[in-house]
């Protein structure tokens, strides 16, 4: 049940993840580009859109959560679980929505700090809760996969009442005036020319797992539970690569509005090797160990057999991907995101997927695998490439900006000693 979910939950995540990188980018710009106010109002507007989005998520929740479990399986017994699992969690996302937006703006801020600490928060309270609500323990009532998603977003909700306080009690570049607010429509466009790609490039996920999915159960359900252990084992190693990101971009977008060229290469060098450093270890930890990963899960003898050689085909790519994500995320912080789009597309849909058949059909069922291979090298193929040339095109304009500049200067200059 949680596993159907899932797709559902990165629905959730694509709002959180696109709407944060667009209000990230945009204060990190401004502040560069040393104009306080506008840095202040585009926090101020990354709040409201999450409150928005709240609000969507409750009526989604409360009247629609059965029917879009339903597009997933008609299992009457799995949509009945998933459906008390997933209407709880979107009923209750604005703890992470609103956490989430105070988590962006510090960040376009470059406090990582604080956000790091409002995450913690939320991942080990829930870590806590998770048992306490599922199999009641200390007194309280066992709710099974209710207990699991109350876990969820009261942990969600904790981090929101944190990073409310630090905003409200600390000092920051910006200010955050919610009184009176008066939407601006140019604010609203700068955030969604990075956030409106970011979230369809976040919902490919969904859109990728369910392709996957229809593939994978034509050979057996089995491998449908194994590629669930597999993205949930990621998730533990994309969370130092995302922590990453999120230090990268208001850093790199920072000194692409002050147009340090020096500093956004230095920049981009060393979260590139970082990056690699940390999606290496992973595959490695995955590819030495699969059969123990596996057990974690309570794995039966059939899925180590299949998930043996999924986690090791897969997890091979991964330390390409670093670099793919990396690349990714710096023409975010430029404020290009349609070419996040672009790219995301190309790793999760334009080869993945039709790979994924092909190979299916031609190899069997590690063609599945061997697919997320081909996709990667491609994606990094392509998108590798296309970052240098956009990086010479740009700083190529500032030179020539620089000395229409100096001229303009000079003869300024000539013209009051005349």
């Amino acid at each position: 049940a949680v596993s159907l979910a899932f797709p559902l939950q990165l629905l959730i995540i694509a709002l959180v993840a696109g709407t944060s990188a667009g209000v990230t980018s945009l204060i990190a710009r401004k502040l560069g580009e040393k104009d306080r106010q506008a840095a202040s109002n585009a926090a101020s507007h990354g709040y409201i859109i999450n409150i928005a989005y709240s609000i969507m998520m409750v009526i989604i929740g409360v009247f629609f959560a059965k029917n879009a479990v339903s597009l997933f399986t008609d299992d009457p017994l799995l949509v009945d679980l998933t459906t008390q699992y997933i209407s709880i969690i979107m009923t209750f996302s604005f703890g992470r929505l609103l956490a989430q937006a105070g988590i962006s703006i510090l960040q376009g801020t470059g406090d990582m700090i604080k956000p790091m600490k409002a995450m913690l928060i939320g991942a080990i309270s829930n870590i806590i809760l998770d048992p306490i609500f599922i199999f009641g323990w200390f007194g309280v009532p066992a709710m099974g996969i209710r207990g699991a998603a109350i876990a969820t977003v009261a942990g969600q909700i904790l981090s929101f009442l944190y990073i409310s306080v630090v905003i409200r009690n600390g000092r920051h570049e910006v200010d955050i005036r919610l009184r009176g607010f008066k939407p601006n429509k140019r604010v609203f466009k700068d955030i969604y020319v990075v956030a409106l790609p970011g979230i369809i490039m976040q919902s490919l996920g969904s859109v990728m797992l369910t392709g996957l999915n229809i593939i994978l159960i034509g050979f057996t359900p089995t491998a449908v539970a194994v590629l669930g252990v597999y993205f949930k084992l990621q998730s533990i190693i994309i969370m130092p690569m995302f922590g990453l990101t999120q230090g990268y971009m208001p850093i790199m977008g920072y000194n692409y509005g002050a147009r340090n060229k020096r500093r956004m290469l230095d920049t981009l060098k060393f979260s590139l090797k970082i990056a690699f450093i940390i999606m290496a270890t992973g595959a490695t930890v995955i590819i030495l160990f699969p059969r123990q990963l596996l057990l974690m899960f309570d794995a039966s003898e059939e899925m180590i057999a299949i998930g043996k050689i999924a986690l090791r085909s897969i997890a091979a790519c991964l330390p390409i991907a670093a670099m793919s994500i990396t690349f990714s995320v710096t023409f975010q912080a430029m404020g290009k995101g349609y070419v996040s789009l672009i790219a995301s597309f190309i790793r999760q849909i334009i080869f993945l997927l039709p790979a994924a058949v092909i190979l299916s059909r031609v190899v069997g069922l590690n063609g599945v695998w061997f697919a997320f291979i081909i996709a990667e090298i491609v994606a990094f193929i392509i998108i590798g490439p296309w970052l240098m040339r956009d990086f010479r095109k740009t700083f190529k304009k500032w030179e020539t900006d620089f000395e229409s500049f100096t001229v303009d200067k000079e003869a300024l200059a000539t013209d009051s000693v005349k």
